[in-house]
Order: structure tokens, then C-alpha cells, then sequence
């Protein structure tokens, strides 16, 4: 007896145009990124896995003592501050992916970066897909980044890029922005998951034949992250994140990731009308009043990377006519504003259930490490009395909730950095074992009542 068969098709498949995520049926809520309405469909599922025949390699296997690393060194870009960061410049063929917010500088520095290149008597090819040619290079001209080394090219064609980079045969190739760049082979707008896997990819793939170091920019999303696949992450060498307040001159520049390098490195530039300057020395940018005898500020040292850091801590105490008193941060995490108020009122019988307190960092620095919890309370334990802290002190340490005063890591590194600055006292948990620097002197203090009680006996 004949049975009847069932054809079998494919069933269709959904796919997340943010972050890739595939579903069977169509949803109005990506299921992995959370984003409402990027859930499109995207073609059938496949329906087994593929096998690939081997095939034999132009280049076989090599003990890894005979494998040369001339190709692997790092040259630098010229710009040290973002040297620091790729772990002392560019390594051929290497892809660093360059992501930030619209408008904090990503382009100017870049540009940057190829002028001081261009100027070493490499050449470089910068293609814009966001801009018109004549837009970058009035911009170039007024930051100082004309050379006749430095190609520009405004190309959203893949094909096209990639017959410049054949052309010009440069020795470094920036793309601005990997977003805006669309291959006529993948279906799908610029910036979508397809392009931008497809993108770069092809990128990569140049890179790593020629040799080429390329230089990516990247969107990033609402919460921060890199716009596009999650592996577009994966498959470039570097990630690095610009970082900064539009209202601030301070930008840092972070790696994520560094197959090259270490991923603990920050980079400090100061962006101003002349285009992006290193800065080497940041600390001053954190400080405002040294040498003077302001109520409710406090000096701390904080660690970006493996760089020391000044900051000074302001706090505002005022009577509030609010049921519910208002706090309000700029620079601190507003939870760890919580604990310290909590613990000053416990331990020190501080009475803020009826003020304002508003805490914020100089030069929009951002604290988010505990070491500076003491120069939190301190500072507003200041502001409540309207009594300063003597002058060239700062204060280091871990408040606990039991008000005991922990100690933190890279103390001797912070104190340096403190006796460098000019600052001559310093307060520190009295577990600590660290020897002081030259010419100051280390008062450790074993809770918050033993450190307000050594500030007001100073």
C-alpha cells in the first residue's frame, strides 16, 4: 500500500537586524537583545551542517621556533597616548575596532593618527562614509593634518573601497564608519547585521594578505555597546572605547580587547577647538583648589588602567524642604552615595535625613572604584560642619558597612602620584602596610570615626 509523503520546505527564519538573534516565527521583541521591532524575516533556515572537502595548504604546517615576529612588531602611530592603549602602536595587518558616541571625537582623532602616520613618510588612505570629502578636509586643515601622504576618499561602496585600497597601496587604512559601508552582494541597508558582518570581513580579509594595519570606527547603541553582530567584536584584533562628556575636554580612550597588548590601558586626550592633544599628565584637569581651604572637597587618587589619577570630590550639604531630600551625583555612583550616607549617619552621627546632598568630581572624571569612599564621606562630613580639611591632604581607602576602613590595591602607586602633585599628608587604612613617600606623612586610621577624628586634630 502506498504512503503518502509529506514535502518537506523550509520553514522560514526570523533574524534580529541588531544583534543577529534567529527565531522561527515572527516576534515583536528581540528575544536576546530586547529591542522592539528589528525582528525581520531573513530567509530559510538551514536545514543540516555542510562538510568541506580538505584541501591541501600553500603554506604547511612550521615548528613554532622557526616562525618569524618581524611581522608582528608594533610600530608606532606617532600619537602616544593611543599607543599606550594598542601596547606601543599598530601591528601589521592588525584590526582595531575604534567605537563611540556621536560627536566625541572619534574622527578628529583618527585623522590625527593618519596625518602623524602620513608625516613619517607612509602613505595612508582614509575613506568617509559619513562625510563629503570637502567636510573632512576642512577639518583636517584646521586641526594641522594636510599631507600630501594622506589620501581621502568618501566611498559607501564596498567594491569601490576595496579598489582604492588596490590603487593606493597604503600602509594604513582608515574606514569611517564600518556602518555606513554596504556590499551590492548582501541583501539588507547599511549597518545592518549582513552588511556589517560581510564588511568586515572583507576588511579582515585585506588586512591579513597585505599585511595592512586598518583602522575601523564603529556606532555604538543606546547602552554603549558596539552597534552591529556581536562578532564583529570577535573577529577584529582590538576593541577599543572613546569615552567622554560632551560638556568636558577630557577624553579616554580604553581597550577592550588587545591581542597585542594589555587591556588595563587608558588614554587621556584633551579636545579642544585645535583638534585632540595627549595629554600625559591628567591630573591637573581633576584638581581645583590644592592649595586652598575649601569646605566640602577632598583629594583622592583613583587608578585608570595602570595610571594613578587625582581627582578631587566636591559635596554640597543643605537644609532640604523636601519630604524626601533630594541626592544627586555627577561623577558617583549614586548607590555608593547611599552606603557612605548611611554609614556616616550610624557611625558618626551625622544628621542628613533632613538635608540635600549633592556630591560631583572636577572635570567630569568618573569615580567608580571603592578607594575613594573615604574622600566621599570626608568630603561631606565637611560640607555638614562648613569646617575644611587641612590643606594638602588626601584620603585613600574602603569604607565598610561596619565603618571599618579597608585598604586598596596599588597604595603605593596612589601615594606616589599624591607626594608628586605636592600633597604632604595623606590618610590611609591603618591595615595598610606601605612605607611613605618622601616628605609625607601616612595617618592610618582604622574606621571612619578614627579618620574624622584625624582630620580635626590636624
Amino acid at each position: 500500500m502506498a504512503t503518502a509523503t509529506k514535502s518537506s520546505k523550509a520553514r522560514p527564519a526570523f533574524r534580529c537586524t541588531e544583534c543577529g538573534w534567529t527565531t522561527a516565527k515572527w516576534v515583536g521583541r528581540c528575544g536576546e537583545c530586547q529591542e522592539w521591532g528589528t525582528v525581520t524575516e531573513g530567509g530559510a533556515a538551514t536545514t543540516g551542517p555542510k562538510t568541506t572537502a580538505a584541501n591541501p595548504s600553500k603554506n604547511p604546517a612550521r615548528p613554532i621556533a622557526e616562525i618569524s615576529v618581524d611581522t608582528a612588531r608594533a610600530v608606532p602611530t606617532g600619537i602616544s597616548e593611543f599607543d599606550r592603549v594598542l601596547g606601543g602602536g599598530l601591528v601589521p595587518g592588525a584590526v582595531v575596532l575604534l567605537a563611540g558616541e556621536p560627536g566625541v571625537g572619534k574622527s578628529t582623532l583618527l585623522l590625527d593618527v593618519a596625518a602623524t602616520t602620513a608625516r613619517s613618510g607612509r602613505k595612508v588612505l582614509y575613506i568617509t562614509g559619513e562625510e563629503s570629502a570637502g567636510q573632512v578636509r576642512l577639518r583636517a586643515e584646521r586641526i594641522g593634518a594636510l599631507d600630501e601622504n594622506l589620501l581621502l576618499a568618501a566611498e559607501t561602496d564596498l567594491g569601490l573601497t576595496l579598489g582604492h585600497v588596490e590603487a593606493a597601496q597604503p600602509d594604513l587604512l582608515i574606514v569611517d564608519s564600518v556602518q555606513t559601508i554596504a556590499s551590492t552582494e548582501v541583501e539588507g541597508s547599511p549597518g545592518g547585521v549582513g552588511q556589517v558582518r560581510e564588511v568586515a570581513a572583507a576588511l579582515i580579509a585585506v588586512a591579513k594578505e597585505n599585511n595592512l594595519p586598518v583602522i575601523l570606527v564603529g556606532h555604538v547603541t543606546k547602552d554603549g555597546s558596539v552597534a552591529g553582530p556581536r562578532t564583529l567584536e570577535h573577529l577584529v584584533d582590538v576593541v577599543c572605547q572613546f569615552e567622554g562628556d560632551r560638556h568636558s575636554r577630557l577624553r579616554m580612550v580604553r581597550a577592550a580587547k588587545n591581542r597585542f597588548g594589555p587591556t588595563d590601558e587608558v588614554g587621556c586626550f584633551e579636545l579642544g577647538e585645535q583638534g585632540i592633544v595627549g595629554l600625559a599628565d591628567p591630573s591637573g584637569l581633576f584638581l581645583s583648589h590644592i592649595n586652598m581651604l575649601v569646605p566640602g572637597t577632598c583629594v583622592t587618587v583613583t587608578v585608570e588602567g595602570r595610571r594613578p589619577l587625582a581627582l578631587e570630590v566636591q559635596a554640597l550639604v543643605v537644609p532640604s524642604p523636601l519630604a524626601n531630600p533630594r541626592r544627586t551625583t555627577s561623577g558617583v555612583d549614586s548607590s555608593r552615595l547611599a552606603m557612605i550616607l548611611a554609614v556616616a549617619h550610624r557611625h558618626l552621627g551625622a544628621r542628613l535625613m533632613e538635608t540635600d546632598v549633592y556630591v560631583s568630581t572636577i572635570g567630569g572624571a568618573k569615580i567608580t572604584e571603592p578607594a575613594a569612599d573615604i574622600a566621599l564621606l570626608l568630603a561631606i562630613v565637611s560640607a555638614l560642619e562648613d569646617t575644611a580639611l587641612p590643606v594638602g591632604t588626601i584620603a585613600l581607602g574602603e569604607v565598610g558597612l561596619a565603618g571599618e576602613l579597608r585598604p586598596v590595591t596599588g597604595l603605593t602607586q596612589r601615594l606616589n602620584e599624591a607626594a608628586r602633585l605636592g600633597f604632604r599628608r595623606a590618610i590611609i587604612p591603618a591595615t595598610a602596610v606601605v612605607d611613605a613617600p618622601q616628605g609625607m606623612q601616612l595617618l592610618k586610621a582604622q574606621s571612619v570615626a578614627d579618620a574624622v577624628n584625624l582630620v580635626r586634630g590636624s
